[in-house]
């Protein structure tokens, strides 16, 4: 068991991990269980979760197991792990204008806060991340700014998404700008567009060993 093993650590530092856990975060209503259902239904025919046009719609942690990601004669292996929106002020009274009652309003809301929570505590198990950022909103907020950092201190390698690039106002060249010193790929979550380049990037950046 020796030799294999020595075998095996020899073959990861050559060919990479190809075998990974990978977060999708990002700020809430940025398309981030729209992105886990599209990587799942292209690669595996299931979706993760259910989406919603009110905030939080996902409170808790959402996974799904081995799929593989090919790109070429390379291929990945992932658990993607879906996550709740990360927010640093979650206020009830949001949720009551998209139709809640005050009583749902206040579930919802200590639903989401215990999901940012779990969703940080998550970074702990992961090998990479899909920083999934909306690139029809200014890109310089408290949250962006918070996740990066957790991201950055953790040395944890992430891609930056730039989602919903088929609306209007969308400006993904302003994430490239606000976070040069980071891979940035454009996507339609909702539509695929562009999806071959996030799975290529994510293949490379994903594929090497986490040191």
């Amino acid at each position: 068991m020796g030799i294999f093993s020595k075998l095996s650590q020899w073959l990861l530092s050559i060919f990479g991990k190809r075998h990974v856990r990978i977060g999708i975060y990002g700020p809430p209503n940025a398309g981030k269980t729209t992105l886990a259902n599209r990587i799942a239904m292209d690669w595996a025919g299931e979706i993760v979760g259910e989406v919603s046009e009110i905030p939080h719609e996902t409170r808790k942690i959402q996974k799904k197991d081995r799929i593989v990601i090919k790109d070429g004669k390379s291929s990945l292996t992932i658990d993607l792990i879906d996550t709740p929106g990360i927010a640093t002020k979650i206020d009830y009274h949001d949720f009551m204008a998209y139709g809640l009652s005050e009583e749902e309003a206040k579930k919802r809301a200590k639903e989401a806060t215990e999901g940012v929570i779990e969703a940080i505590k998550w970074l702990d198990s992961l090998d990479g991340v899909i920083l999934l950022l909306d690139s029809t909103k200014n890109p310089f907020t408290q949250v962006n700014i918070t996740i990066l950092g957790n991201l950055e201190a953790r040395e944890l390698p992430f891609i930056i998404a730039a989602n919903k690039v088929d609306l209007n106002g969308s400006t993904p060249a302003t994430l490239k700008s606000a976070f040069p010193q980071h891979d940035v790929v454009p996507i339609s979550a909702l539509t695929g567009l562009n999806m071959n380049l996030l799975y290529e990037a994510m293949v490379k950046k994903f594929s090497k060993r986490k040191k």
